[in-house]
């Protein structure tokens, strides 16, 4: 049995599995390229899914599964996946911890001027601005999974009032009020701040357009922390230029890295980072078990695999 790893892997994580499965030999390479001739004989591919398209799978005859070390597939070849009607797990629920820690870090940010005050320090000037409370705030949450509903936590603990969309509005722990989509309107008047932490599906794509920008208040604040795919950039632009919403911090764009030349670059009602809300020097560690658990169940036949993905919905 071939495991192939297309990204690289910790030292102390390899020799867990080696300790832990013997009898497998597990093939290591840090480009999906550089592993094209052992994934003509692979049986499971561990990946982060990026380098995946263009026909890098396609002598991958004998592969039976795949762990995606992510929660997104947006970076797969889901058509052949499809074909080959893979079994594909990934990593839903290792997000939680450093993603809702970026969204505090964000929601304090807007709040307490943070990046008025960096500008004076560069300039020297001393200056005291205007700042604000978390407390008694209203937060919305598009998606109440795991990191969804970590946010909402982590939120309650600033003393915030906490509204929340999944597809039913059906009522989920740690949020004060929940909504479906067609009634998402309630969500964005009421929110101060609007999180977005909804996956790439073709429901989700523009779902963040002039229309959903112009129902948010004035000084409502957008974190997208989900998919660059579920927001209309021009609308957003427009929005920010026109006064309709006061700021956006945007982690995740529809491509990437973002172009030079883009427009959001020059805005000062734009703050971007280089999609890293998912990023922590404990990630590996937080998908091994996961990794581990569904090879035990591939290998023994026994148990319920963690985290199987719906090819057909997306995640």
């Amino acid at each position: 049995m071939r495991v192939v790893f297309t990204s690289k892997i910790e030292p102390s994580l390899k020799e867990d599995l080696e300790r832990s499965f013997p009898e497998l030999h597990l093939h290591y390479h840090e480009t999906p390229e550089s592993a094209k001739a052992d994934l003509k004989k692979a049986d499971i591919l561990f990946t982060y899914g990026g380098g995946l398209k263009g026909g890098v799978l396609e002598e991958a005859q004998n592969l039976q599964w795949m762990m995606v070390a992510s929660a997104g597939l947006d970076d797969l070849p889901m058509d052949w996946i499809q074909k080959q009607d893979l079994l594909v797990t990934n990593a839903r629920g290792v997000h939680q911890i450093q993603m809702s820690e970026f969204t505090l870090h964000a929601m304090l940010d807007h709040a307490r001027s943070a990046l008025s005050f960096r500008k004076n320090q560069d300039r020297n000037i001393w200056e005291k601005l205007q700042v604000h409370e978390l407390y008694g705030k209203s937060v919305g949450i598009l998606g109440a999974g795991a990191i969804g509903t970590e946010i909402a936590r982590k939120s309650h603990a600033f003393g915030m009032e906490v509204w929340g969309m999944n597809s039913d509005g059906r009522n989920v722990e740690n949020f004060d009020y929940m909504v479906s989509k067609e009634n998402l309107d309630e969500l964005l008047s009421a929110s101060d701040y609007v999180i977005n932490v909804l996956p790439s599906t073709p429901q989700t794509d523009n779902l963040i357009d002039r229309s959903f920008l112009d129902t948010m208040k004035n000084e409502g604040v957008l974190i997208n922390i989900g998919r660059g795919n579920t927001v209309k950039e021009k609308d957003l632009q427009a929005a920010l230029e026109q006064g309709e919403i006061s700021h956006a911090y945007l982690d995740v764009f529809k491509e990437e890295p973002l172009p030079d030349h883009h427009p959001f670059w020059s805005m000062e009602e734009i703050t971007i980072t280089p999609h890293v809300a998912g990023d922590s020097p404990y990630y590996q560690a937080r998908v091994m078990p996961i990794f581990k658990h569904n090879l035990q169940v591939f290998l023994s036949g026994k148990g319920q695999y963690q985290n199987v993905v719906d090819i057909s919905e997306g995640y």
